[in-house]
């Protein structure tokens, strides 16, 4: 079953905190448990060894009242401390025992042999047990040597502690920590949920945003301070794509009107005229004339389709090149040559400078295709009488083709989206009742493709786009290589 991210970040933060709770409590009881231990078996440590000194002096005296004092000193000690004290002498033969008020005696009277013979070996002795049948209950058990000065072993002394007491007193401590424990697990799972909370109300803003585009409604944006980089960086992105969507739809449907109207256009022109020569309207003898103009609007159709094509082609990834070397110079001649009839009408200077047989490394259609586009718009929007600058010569490794006109330009806020596909602008191209916006974007397109730049300025009432192409290499004998 799908679970929501929310759900997901959640549950994950409960379980780690639910691990690091626990890992945080095992350690804890884990030292706590052997500090216990450490502290009591000490404590027995240090009792046992200052018992040990009252009754080597009560037994090297042999006085009464020293005994007595020792007796007394041995019950306080037990009552005080919840303690029971043996003292045997060295067969493990229990001399004297003392019990705290609420402890039973029981009936064994002998230290086991064992644990005798390691404490005279060793002096000390420490173990967790009821020492042989000593004790009924479970005990920590510290016992040492009690000698004379001249290192002569005068009685064993045995200091016991209930481990109840310790299991106690851990119990009480793991009380304490369970009520902390559960009061700090719920606290941070509160935190948890609403941190969780605040982290996916981005990605849910976002998720109903990419719903209102999926209903064409491009205005929606996201908030883009979330004081989290990442999250922040996301919404940025997204509404940058949010603009872009929008501004490709508003593009889109300029795109289909334009295409509507211009294909309608010389549809209208085509039909008209064919209705026109064979119901009789249009006279034999002019019949020509108009099939002139119909052949003029069939090639200005066949131009929309081809550009749409190559348009869907490069953003397709599918328009592929075939360099070959060819002379730029002559193919632009060309190009000028037919637009001689335009120029002339509008009482253009042109001003042509070419490098003499300068080579270029090209797919020669699709050049020809993109200087063709650029003199097309500088010859559609130069001023009558205007001026007409092209040149094309050699820069290093590349040719640098410039072609420049008078007129209106292109304002400043229009040319970062010149070379956009369906760009076109009433305000800068108010003149241009044909076409689809793709004219440049495939100039551009074609120019990278051939590994090229592409550039244009306007300014001081000048227009002018410059690009880039590889020259051909050449080799020693002096022949363009293929």
């Amino acid at each position: 079953m799908n679970q929501s991210f929310f759900t997901k970040n959640f549950i994950s933060s409960v379980v780690l905190i639910l691990v690091a709770f626990t890992l945080a409590g095992g350690a804890f009881f884990y030292q706590m448990d052997r500090y216990a231990k450490e502290e009591k078996e000490e404590q027995l440590k240090a009792t046992a060894e200052s018992i040990a000194e009252l009754t080597g002096y009560a037994v090297k005296t042999g006085d009464e009242v020293n005994i007595a004092v020792l007796d007394v000193s041995l019950k306080n000690t037990a009552d005080q401390d919840q303690m029971s004290i043996l003292i045997a002498d060295p067969t493990g033969e229990v001399l004297m025992r003392v019990e705290p008020d609420t402890r039973d005696i029981p009936k064994g009277n002998r230290v086991p042999m064992p644990v005798v013979r390691k404490l005279m070996q060793t002096g000390v002795y420490s173990e967790t047990g009821t020492l042989g049948t000593l004790f009924r209950e479970s005990n920590y058990i510290v016992g040492t040597l009690c000698q004379d000065t001249d290192g002569t072993d005068m009685a064993l002394v045995f200091v016991a502690a209930s481990t109840k007491r310790v299991v106690g007193m851990l119990q009480q401590v793991t009380k304490i920590f369970v009520v902390i424990l559960m009061g700090a697990l719920a606290c941070a799972l509160v935190i948890s949920y609403f941190i969780s909370s605040r982290m996916t109300r981005p990605l849910k803003t976002m998720a109903n945003a990419a719903k209102e585009f999926a209903a064409g409604n491009f205005s929606v944006r996201v908030p883009e301070d979330n004081r989290c980089d990442e999250i922040d960086e996301l919404a940025t992105s997204f509404n940058n794509m949010a603009r872009d969507l929008e501004q490709l739809e508003e593009l889109t449907q300029g795109f289909i009107g334009n295409v509507s109207h211009e294909f309608k256009t010389p549809m209208t022109t085509i039909s008209g005229f064919v209705d026109g020569m064979l119901d009789g309207t249009i006279p034999e003898d002019q019949q020509k004339k108009y099939l002139h103009v119909i052949s003029d609007e069939v090639k200005r159709l066949s131009r929309m389709t081809m550009s749409m094509l190559a348009a869907a082609k490069i953003q397709s990834g599918e328009l592929i090149i075939s360099p070959v070397p060819f002379d730029f110079s002559e193919m632009t001649s060309e190009i000028l040559f037919s637009f001689e009839q335009k120029i002339n009408n509008k009482n253009v200077e042109v001003d042509a400078d070419f490098a003499d047989r300068l080579m270029v490394m090209g797919d020669r259609d699709h050049v020809f295709r993109a200087v063709y586009n650029l003199v097309d718009n500088a010859v559609k929007f130069i001023d009558d009488g205007g001026t007409l600058r092209v040149s094309a010569y050699p820069a290093g490794a590349f040719c640098e083709f410039s072609i420049c006109n008078t007129g209106g330009g292109i304002p400043a806020e229009d040319i970062p989206y010149i070379f956009d596909r369906f760009y076109k602008t009433d305000r800068s191209r108010s003149r241009d009742h044909s076409g689809a916006g793709l004219g440049l974007y495939i100039v551009k397109n074609i120019i990278n493709l051939h590994g090229g730049d592409i550039s244009v300025r306007s300014d001081g009432g000048e227009t002018e786009f410059s690009f880039t192409l590889p020259l051909a290499p050449v080799t020693k004998a002096g022949k363009f290589q293929k």
